[in-house]
């Protein structure tokens, strides 16, 4: 039953009059952060692109696609733009889809928000709760019918939170979107929440339980590899839980972990996972590059850039995954790589190269730019010369001839930077001064209320507002440079590598990893410690079942071939991944033999989904993969019994997942020899312990005789000499 509390009395609604109401939602569009400065000084988070729309038309778009009728829009930052914005829109003239604008100045938090909805009287029922920089391709109609279900049976159960699987980092202890690692306590059978943290002691697979929680429910799943969706259905009663409780403030950090503490009152939030769909929040730079990536990798499908929602315009999808928009210019010289998207308008210059970017439109870029993993929003000019990687270029930035961005930079609204001046690593630079006093993430953005967009024009109200500034001059930004290079604060080094658009430098990830090691020395963890899953159980080697195995090696298998995959896709140096393999192989306690098959298996896979019209094109692929990652396969096949699982691993291919590579599994075997991937030791030998194995069992090793006998020649002729 829904229940709403008037004038501090709870009032009951029956269960048929409730399903009457529309489905409703409360989109927060103020992220109430400090993650996206300096850029949100300016413009609010919601109206910032992704993949060239605004943040708030994925989430405006996915509630109308599942069926909430009726939408307020929180604002309070930058209220002006959001609500001129909306307005100018097509989303106030959509029949059946209702939205409305609550504007505030004085919200200073989440809490502060609902509260102020609440006293507006607008919601009437369950209703959804979303931020603005959501983006979901879900269903809601099963979650928002088991959250139903329950209130029927329970009106206690105020919250249903959406969650979905991601296994954090073991090496850094954060998750895909660059948050921190998660830890949820569930219940198994009735899929309630029974405990909620987001910054667990990682020392180092241990976390302190109430000996309550464990005494007062007989069953418990520990997660550390749930993804928490920002996606929640909730009760009228929340609001009035939060206008009744004024130290609620952040929605996680104080209502959900308020409510699992407290005893009194009794009121339960539960979970639903999701599987096949998506669901994630912009939080923070790290979290926009890999949206954004999923986007354009169709992850989000039908929201892609391909297919017509608000404020997208018509753009053509071509070969692995590039996107054109019209009225392109591109010079014939000018080559464009894998996941690329180019804006309607924009020109490209002699002999450019860009490469998994999003270029927004109206841009003009020079000759011999080189653009990698970067964002370049509209009306952006690149000079001559100019190398941009893993950067955030705002709109009306200029970057004049021979600059280089290195990975990591911000550049806010309408930058200047100078002839070959190279900004530094995780520099953010904007023409509004940087504020002495950082603001917590529970206080909002500068703004004038009564503005749109600020430009360099009022920067002495922001002084006004900001108090005194400090920030390096622009002559610091090189000839013609324009704008100030915020500094980094102490201690906030940390925060810009592991937050960024750019990858985890190498460095950092050795640091982490030999600190795991250290700590696992110490602690020389036994069976109590936490598994790769998350779940509490033995470790691995303790009388784990075969089925139990054969699980952790499926997984294992999966979660290297993402990551060789977007070390493909992201360029990522060798080095760099090596680091990453390390850590999947240290987490699934797996052995070296172990990281070259399913490597191996991944590279393969790969040349197969690789376009090729005919078998000697699949040979072709196979042969510039291998070339391209011998370095990293040859790591892990370093001894006999390495390169032997290789080869067995290609057998199985052969015979059960790859058949198509069954004609050429001689020709990849000489490859692989001839790479110095497999020695001639390893091939002998395994065509040794063939021999007397069934023909079946031999067929490979038949259609590589002329092969093998080769190889035995050359061996003995190489014994005659040595003797």
């Amino acid at each position: 039953m829904g229940v709403q509390r008037k004038g501090g009395t709870r009032v009951t609604e029956e269960p048929e009059e409730l399903a009457r109401h529309p489905l409703q939602a409360i989109l927060l569009a103020d992220s109430f952060t400090t993650k996206f400065r300096p850029i949100t000084l300016e413009r609010p988070k919601v109206l910032l692109p992704l993949v060239n729309v605004p943040m708030i038309n994925y989430t405006l778009a996915w509630l109308e696609s599942a069926g909430v009728e009726e939408v307020f829009v929180f604002c309070c930052a930058h209220s002006r733009q959001v609500i001129d914005y909306l307005e100018k829109s097509e989303w106030f003239s959509q029949p059946n889809f209702t939205v409305t604008t609550i504007e505030s100045h004085n919200s200073i938090s989440a809490g502060d928000a609902l509260r102020l909805i609440y006293e507006r009287n607008v919601i009437h029922g369950d209703f959804v709760l979303v931020s603005g920089d959501t983006v979901s391709n879900m269903s809601l109609t099963q979650a928002i019918q088991e959250h139903k279900e329950r209130r029927k049976k329970d009106s206690n159960a105020v919250m249903t939170m959406v969650i979905k699987q991601s296994k954090p980092s073991p090496i850094t202890h954060q998750s895909r979107l660059g948050t921190d690692e998660l830890f949820m306590a569930i219940d198994p059978q009735t899929k309630q929440l029974l405990y909620y943290e987001e910054k667990a002691d990682h020392i180092k697979g241990f976390i302190s339980l109430d000996n309550m929680l464990l005494a007062d429910n007989p069953s418990i799943c520990l997660h550390n590899d749930k993804q928490d969706c920002y996606i929640d259905i909730c009760s009228s009663e929340v609001l009035s839980l939060f206008t009744d409780n004024f130290d609620y403030q952040h929605l996680r950090r104080h209502f959900v972990k308020g409510l699992l503490v407290d005893d009194i009152m009794g009121y339960k939030i539960f979970t639903y996972e999701i599987h096949s769909s998506y669901a994630a929040r912009i939080d923070n730079y790290r979290s926009y590059d890999t949206i954004s990536k999923d986007i354009i990798q169709r992850w989000t499908y039908p929201f892609v850039p391909d297919v017509t929602f608000f404020a997208n315009s018509a753009t053509k999808v071509e070969r692995e995954g590039m996107y054109r928009a019209p009225e392109i210019e591109q010079s014939r010289s000018a080559q464009m790589g894998p996941f690329t998207v180019v804006g309607k308008g924009t020109r490209i210059g002699n002999n450019s190269k860009i490469s998994n970017s999003v270029i927004g439109k109206n841009c003009a870029i020079g000759s011999n730019v080189s653009i990698v993993g970067s964002y370049v929003w509209d009306d952006v000019t690149i000079e001559d010369g100019c190398e941009l990687r893993h950067a955030i270029v705002c709109d009306g930035v200029i970057i004049k001839s021979g600059a280089v961005l290195e990975p990591g930079v911000v550049l806010s609204f309408k930058v200047v930077i100078g002839q070959q001046f190279v900004v530094p690593a995780y520099s953010k630079v904007s023409l509004l001064q940087q504020p002495t006093m950082q603001d917590s993430d529970e206080e909002l953005e500068y703004a004038d209320s009564n503005s749109g967009i600020l430009d360099s024009s009022i920067s002495g109200t922001m002084d006004k507002l900001n108090g005194e500034m400090t920030s390096e001059p622009a002559s610091e930004l090189g000839p013609g440079g324009a704008g100030y290079v915020w500094s980094i604060s102490e201690g906030g080094h940390e925060d810009e590598w592991r937050h960024s658009v750019a990858p985890i430098p190498a460095e950092k990830l050795a640091e982490a990893m030999q600190a795991i090691e250290d700590d696992l020395e110490l602690l020389n963890l036994d069976g109590s410690a936490l598994s790769p899953s998350g779940e509490l159980k033995p470790d691995y080697n303790s009388n784990d079942s075969e089925g139990d195995d054969d699980s952790r090696d499926d997984t294992f298998e999966k979660e290297v071939e993402a990551t060789f995959l977007r070390a493909v896709h992201e360029n990522i140096k060798v080095d760099d991944i090596i680091l990453e393999m390390n850590s999947l192989r240290l987490s699934y306690n797996m052995t070296s033999a172990d990281c070259a098959g399913a490597i191996f298996y991944a590279m393969m896979k790969l040349a197969l989904e690789t376009p090729h019209p005919a078998a000697g094109e699949l040979y072709k692929n196979v042969a510039s993969i291998v070339s391209t990652w011998q370095k990293l396969l040859k790591f892990y096949a370093r001894e006999i019994d390495d390169q032997i699982e290789v080869i067995l691993k290609f057998e199985e291919m052969c015979l059960e997942s790859a058949k198509e590579f069954s004609p050429t599994f001689s020709q990849i075997l000489h490859l692989l020899y001839d790479k110095d991937i497999l020695e001639e030791d390893a091939i002998l030998r395994w065509a040794d312990e063939k021999k007397d194995a069934e023909e079946s069992d031999k067929v490979f090793v038949n259609q590589s005789e002329k092969f093998i006998q080769w190889l035995k020649e050359a061996s003995e002729e190489e014994s005659e000499e040595h003797n």
